[in-house]
Parts: structure tokens; C-alpha cells; sequence
């Protein structure tokens, strides 16, 4: 198959960025920013521009202010530090010939006190989600967090604002906006973890509200075709998130709403765990969403070259986002482009200190060299 055929090495127009091919990097939390400041260091550097021949990078998810966070070593958004360490990232991707969006995250109640001084986290409602955090001190179960207050919501909004400017200031070419994968935009989209009363709870306009927010505030900022939106919508028993019968008509009623933007792109991922025994879950995401959203289409989870090649062939993505397989082979795009076997990931260096399984994987060529 030559470089021609692959549909994933052809490039694509995603608003006014051309992108040199359909491989995504997808944000992936790698718990390297290990400072004071939770800022991007040297080694942030070495391992985005590493990876920049995917025709997009997504940053990890970077937390939009200090009530954000909710695991250890994460590079934030939200202070000067971190804007001065993220952009020496971007100056380096787009000298290398990458495009990079990043991330905007908020944790919600997916956290622990420890991170806020004692404070419980925000979150929807005061429903603890069961989940384990990894604190400075250990792994510990969550707690019972703060149901936000009106005022809250709207400093939660400002706080997105200011992170995308930031983002702006930063260099990078976009953002997306993390309302997926049991964080707070998730918490207020899902009826088990949010069962507000007022005009944030209830109907399925009233519980995606917020992240509308949150996106209009951002366009303040950004223009629509460069801001992103990450789902989840069959995610069922995972970050604290249970599925109910209305997940994927809210969901759908999201996906209809966004076709009156001009987006970058959407990024839905495949289900996480089997919900084919779930008769009011989705398990083909892709080709459900095909149908009711009009604008560029990522998918992830779980792809490799072929069966990333066949969902753009078959008309059901328009780009395929990649995460594990990109942490061990930083040349991702050659690898497919020439075929070349790919390096095995190891799972207990995801999230540890240092350079070890974060920029000492090799590119092929330096592999068949050593």
C-alpha cells in the first residue's frame, strides 16, 4: 500500500489548518510536570516534538485553574509559569513542522481535598462517584464533593475563558474543550451525577447548558474552527460515570446542537469497556454519529493501522486519534507509512517521574541502527 492509498497518511483541511495526515496524537494525562509550578519542563518539549508528524498533537489535558486539578504532576493552564513552559512546546512543534491543540480539563469531582487545601472539589451535585485519585501521598478513594453554587458555575465558565486566552498567549494553533471521560462537563452531561434542581439539572437542554457555556465563552476568544470538543458518550462504569437510558439521547441532542458551529472537529471515543449488554447504550459510536453530525469527525480508541484505515474508508471518521500506541512510537505516521512493526508500550511508566517510557522510546530507524 503506498503512501497514496492509505487514507489515514492523506491529508485533510480541518477549517483554515491543513493537516499533513489523519493521524491524531490523542491528549493522554503522562503526570510529568513534576514541579512547584505544575508546569511544562525540557522533557514536555523532547516528547511533543518527538511525536510531530502526526497531522495534529493534543496536548494533555491541562488544568484551567487550581480548583481543576485532580491527579498529581499535571501541567496547568492557568498561570504564567505554565504559559512560559507550554510555549517553548509549541515553538518547538511548529518548527518542526507540527500542529498542536491543547487540552482544557477540569477535573470536577474526580479529585481529592488534598489538592484544594481541604476543600472538597466541585461538582454538579454532592455525589461521591467511588472513584480512586492518585494524591501527593498515595492512592485514596474520593470524597463527597461541593455541589457547585450558581456563582461557582459562572467562575468555572470565566476560569475556561481565561485558560483558552492563555492557550492563545501560548502559541498553540487551538484547544479542545475535555467534556468527555467522567470530568466535570461529563458530570453535568450524566443524570446519576447531576441531579440539580435548577437551570443546570433535570431536562437534557438544562444538563448540557454548561458546557455550551463554556464553548460560547471560549469562542470569545478563540474562533470556532479552532476549538475542539471531546465525548464519551457509551462510557459506562468508568471515572465514576454511570450510564442511564437518556446518555445517548443527550448526547444526541449535543451532537444536533453543534452542527450550528463551525468547528474544528468533534473527537468521540468507541466505548471503553463492553456495553454491547447494555440495551440503551451505543457500541458502533463513529457510525452512529456520522449520521447526525455534519462537521469533521475524530474517533478513538482502540485503533491500529488497518482498522484505522477502514473507518476513513468507509466514510465513518474523518481522523483517528491515537494515545498508547503513540507513547512507544514516536514515528507513528513512518511506522504506518512503511509498514514497520510497532514498539510495545509499557503501562507501568505511564504516569511515573522522570524520562523513563516518556521520551527514551526510539523512532524505528534508530531501533534498526543500535
Amino acid at each position: 500500500m503506498t503512501m497514496e492509498k492509505q487514507a489515514l497518511l492523506q491529508s485533510y483541511q480541518m477549517g483554515d489548518l491543513n493537516l499533513k495526515n489523519r493521524v491524531i496524537m490523542a491528549p493522554m494525562t503522562r503526570s510529568r510536570a513534576e514541579n512547584d509550578a505544575n508546569a511544562p519542563t525540557d522533557m514536555h518539549v523532547t516528547y511533543y516534538t518527538q511525536r510531530a508528524g502526526a497531522g495534529l498533537i493534543i496536548s494533555e489535558g491541562s488544568q484551567v485553574s487550581s480548583r481543576a486539578v485532580g491527579y498529581i504532576n499535571t501541567a496547568g493552564i492557568h498561570s504564567p509559569e505554565q504559559v512560559e513552559g507550554w510555549k517553548k512546546v509549541t515553538e518547538a512543534v511548529h518548527k518542526d513542522g507540527g500542529k498542536i491543540f491543547i487540552q482544557l480539563w477540569h477535573v470536577g469531582r474526580i479529585s481529592h481535598p488534598k489538592f484544594h487545601n481541604g476543600d472538597k472539589p466541585l461538582a454538579p451535585s454532592a455525589i461521591n462517584p467511588n472513584a480512586d485519585v492518585y494524591t501527593p501521598d498515595s492512592q485514596e478513594k474520593t470524597v463527597d464533593p461541593k455541589a457547585m453554587s450558581l456563582q461557582e458555575i459562572q467562575e468555572t465558565v470565566q476560569e475556561f475563558k481565561s485558560a483558552a486566552q492563555n492557550a492563545k498567549d501560548a502559541g498553540f494553533d487551538g484547544v479542545e474543550i475535555h467534556s468527555s471521560n467522567g470530568y466535570l462537563i461529563h458530570q453535568f452531561f450524566n443524570k446519576n451525577s447531576n441531579q440539580r434542581t435548577d437551570e443546570y439539572g433535570g431536562s437534557i437542554p438544562n444538563r448540557a447548558r454548561f458546557f455550551f457555556e463554556v464553548l460560547d465563552a471560549i469562542n470569545e476568544v478563540w474562533p470556532e474552527n479552532r476549538i475542539g470538543c471531546r465525548f464519551n458518550p457509551s462510557l459506562h462504569k468508568i471515572f465514576g460515570i454511570v450510564a442511564s437510558e437518556e446518555s445517548i439521547e443527550t448526547f444526541d441532542y449535543i451532537m444536533e446542537k453543534l452542527n450550528a458551529y463551525d468547528l474544528a472537529y468533534v473527537h468521540l471515543s468507541e466505548p471503553f469497556s463492553d456495553v454491547s449488554d447494555v440495551p440503551y447504550l451505543i457500541t458502533d459510536i463513529a457510525k452512529h454519529y456520522r449520521k447526525i453530525y455534519k462537521g469533521t469527525l475524530m474517533i478513538n480508541a482502540g485503533f491500529d493501522r488497518e482498522s484505522g484505515n477502514k473507518v476513513i474508508e468507509d466514510g465513518d471518521a474523518d481522523l483517528v486519534s491515537y494515545a498508547k500506541w503513540y507513547i512507544s512510537n514516536p514515528d507513528l505516521v513512518e511506522r504506518f507509512e512503511n509498514k514497520w512493526p510497532l514498539a510495545e508500550y509499557n503501562e507501568d511508566t505511564f504516569y511515573t517521574p522522570g524520562k523513563e517510557g516518556y521520551i527514551d522510546y526510539p523512532a524505528y530507524e534508530e531501533q534498526r541502527e543500535s
